[in-house]
C-alpha cells in the first residue's frame, strides 16, 4: 500500500515558484466559495510518521488560506474530562461546521493505532474500532461533508535521514525528542498496524491519500492541489455523498402494532401512588450517591406521544436527585449554530461525565419521528438516522453510560382531554400550542414512525420502555422503578478488563437488563395496584 510513497517523489524548486501562486490564488477562491455557499464542512486529516511533515503541512495550508475560516484541532493524552466522556466525544465537539474547514492533527485513528502498538488492544477489538469508524465517517458524508485523510509515508533510510538532517539544524533539532529514537525502532510494527487500518478505512466514501513526505516542496503541491480538486468537485456537483442507508418499512397487513397492543387502563391509586412514588424516588437517591455510580453515568430519553407525561415524570425523577448532579435537556427545533452541524452533534454535546445524569425531554430520536412526517428531512436521511442512534448508543453504553428510553403512550380520547384541560388551565395554556392540534390530526403517521423508531432502535444495550400512560400515577411509577431497577443491575455487574481504558473504553458481554417495567407493591404495607 504504500510503494508509490517510497520512489523518491520530488519537485524542484522552479516548479514550486512558478506553481505556488496559482495554487494560492484558487484556493483562495475555493474557501471563500465554500464560506459564502456555507452547505458543506470540510474535515481534513493529517496523520502518518514522525518527520514527514505533518506540522509543516499544516503551517503551509495556514500560509496559503485565509486562517479566518480554518481550525486547528491537536488530540494529545485525552484530559480528565475527556476520559469521563466516550471516545468519540472529544471530536465531535471539534467538528467543523458548514463553510469551515477544520484540520486534524491526530485523530481518532491515533488512539486506536498507538493502543495497538502497546499491545493493549486485540486484532478483532481493533477492526470492530475500524468497523465503527467506517460508520461515522460515512455519517460526516451523509451530513455534506467532505472528508480528506492524508497519510505522510517515509521509508525508513529516508525517516532515519530526516531525523538526523533535523538533529543537526540548530533551528529544527528541538524537533528531535528523546521519544525519537524509541520510535523509530517500531517502524515496522507501525507498518504493519497503520497499513491495515489504512486498507480497511479506505472507503469509496472517505479515501486515503497517500503523501510521499521525503522532499517538502512535493508533499505540500500534492495536498494543496487535491485539496483545491475536491473543494472543486463538491462546490460544482453541491450534492451530498450518499453511501447506501437503511433497507424501507415494511408494510403492516393486519393493522396491529407494539403500541396498539398496550394496555391503556392500567391505574395506580392515589394511596399506592404516594406509597411507592416515595419509595422508588428514596431508592433512586440512594443508588445516584453509591460510590460505583462515580464510574457510570446515566442519560435518559423521554419520547411519546403529545400530552403524555414527560414533563411530569422527569420532574419525578429530578425531584430524588440531587440537582448539582443533573441536567434536564428540553429538545426543541434546533439553532442556526445545530444545523450548520451533523445530526448528532447538539447531543453529544450534552453527553454527561462520569457520575452525572442527564434527562432529554424529547432526544434524537426527533429525526425518525417529526422530521420524518413533516417532512423536515429527507427520506435518506431518516432512513439511514436508526443506524446512526445506535452508533450513538453503543457508543455511550461502551464507554460506561447507562441509556434508559421511554416512550409514553396515551390513547387519542385521553389525548383530547389533557388538550381541552390544559386550555381552560391558565397555568398550562403555555404547554398547548397549534402544532399539537396539527400533529394530532396525523395520529397514524405518528403511531407508525414510532413503532418502527423501537423496531430498529431497541437493542440489549438501550432498549426502550413502552409506558401506559393514560394514567400519571401508574406511568411516573413505573419509569421511576424502571429507572431504579435498570441502575441496581447496571451497578451489581462486574467489571469486565479496564473499565475506563484512557483512549478507547470498551465494554462487553451486554445483555438486556430492562424488560419492560413490571410494578410490583413493596413488601411491607401491600397496596393492589
Amino acid at each position: 500500500m504504500f510503494e508509490s510513497a517510497e520512489i523518491g517523489h520530488m519537485v524542484d524548486k522552479k516548479t514550486w515558484r512558478k506553481q505556488v501562486p496559482d495554487l494560492r490564488v484558487a484556493l483562495l477562491d475555493a474557501q471563500f466559495e465554500l464560506k459564502e455557499t456555507a452547505k458543506i464542512p470540510v474535515v481534513i486529516l493529517i496523520s502518518g510518521q514522525d518527520f514527514a511533515g505533518k506540522g509543516e503541512t499544516i503551517n503551509i495550508l495556514y500560509e496559503w488560506m485565509d486562517p479566518h475560516f480554518l481550525t486547528t484541532l491537536a488530540f494529545a493524552e485525552p484530559t480528565d474530562e475527556e476520559r469521563d466522556r466516550p471516545a468519540m466525544w472529544r471530536y465531535w465537539r471539534a467538528l467543523p461546521p458548514k463553510g469551515r474547514t477544520g484540520i486534524f492533527a491526530g485523530s481518532w485513528y491515533s488512539d486506536p493505532i498507538r493502543q495497538r502498538l502497546k499491545g493493549t488492544l486485540a486484532l478483532t477489538d481493533l477492526d470492530a474500532r475500524i468497523d465503527q469508524i467506517n460508520r461515522f465517517e460515512a455519517m460526516l458524508v451523509n451530513e455534506g461533508a467532505l472528508v480528506l485523510k492524508f497519510w505522510f509515508h517515509l521509508s525508513k533510510a529516508a525517516q532515519k535521514k530526516r531525523l538526523k538532517a533535523l538533529e543537526k539544524d540548530p533551528h529544527t533539532a528541538w524537533r528531535v525528542t528523546p521519544g525519537s529514537g524509541p520510535r523509530l525502532k517500531n517502524y515496522d510494527q507501525l507498518q504493519e498496524v497503520a497499513g491495515h487500518m489504512l486498507r480497511m478505512t479506505n472507503t469509496a466514501w472517505a479515501p486515503w491519500i497517500i503523501v510521499e513526505g521525503a522532499d517538502d516542496c512535493y508533499r505540500s503541491l500534492t495536498v494543496g492541489q487535491v485539496l483545491l480538486n475536491s473543494l472543486r468537485q463538491r462546490l460544482a456537483t453541491g450534492d451530498n455523498q450518499d453511501t447506501p442507508v437503511a433497507p424501507q418499512m415494511r408494510p403492516s397487513v393486519d393493522g396491529r402494532n407494539l403500541l396498539s397492543e398496550l394496555n391503556l387502563k392500567k391505574k395506580l391509586n392515589d394511596k399506592a401512588y404516594a406509597d411507592q412514588l416515595a419509595h422508588w424516588q428514596g431508592r433512586l437517591a440512594e443508588l445516584s450517591r453509591d460510590p460505583r455510580f462515580a464510574q457510570r453515568s446515566l442519560i435518559c430519553a423521554f419520547e411519546g406521544v403529545d400530552a403524555a407525561g414527560k414533563g411530569g415524570a422527569i420532574r419525578r425523577i429530578a425531584g430524588a436527585l440531587d440537582a448539582r448532579k443533573y441536567q434536564i435537556i428540553p429538545v426543541t427545533a434546533p439553532t442556526e449554530e445545530e444545523r450548520a452541524q451533523p445530526y448528532l452533534w447538539r447531543f453529544w454535546r450534552h453527553v454527561p461525565r462520569c457520575g452525572r445524569i442527564t434527562l432529554f425531554d424529547r432526544s434524537w430520536y426527533g429525526r425518525v419521528l417529526v422530521e420524518r412526517i413533516e417532512g423536515f428531512c429527507s427520506e435518506r436521511d431518516w432512513l439511514r438516522a436508526y443506524s446512526e442512534i445506535n452508533d450513538f448508543e453503543h457508543e455511550l453504553s461502551a464507554a460506561g453510560a447507562i441509556v434508559i428510553k421511554f416512550w409514553l403512550q396515551i390513547s387519542q380520547a385521553e389525548q383530547l382531554k389533557r388538550f381541552k384541560a390544559r386550555e381552560e388551565t391558565p397555568f398550562k395554556r403555555f404547554k398547548i400550542t397549534d402544532d399539537d392540534w396539527r400533529n394530532r390530526e396525523k395520529w397514524p403517521q405518528y403511531q407508525q414512525a414510532a413503532c418502527d423508531m423501537v423496531d430498529r432502535t431497541s437493542t440489549g444495550a438501550a432498549p426502550w420502555t413502552l409506558v401506559e400512560s393514560n394514567d400519571k400515577n401508574y406511568a411516573r411509577v413505573k419509569i421511576l422503578q424502571t429507572v431504579c431497577e435498570r441502575l441496581e443491575t447496571e451497578l451489581k455487574e462486574k467489571v469486565v478488563g479496564e473499565w475506563m481504558t484512557r483512549e478507547f473504553p470498551r465494554r462487553d458481554n451486554r445483555r438486556d437488563n430492562n424488560k419492560s417495567a413490571k410494578i410490583s407493591p413493596r413488601k411491607k404495607g401491600k397496596t393492589k395496584t
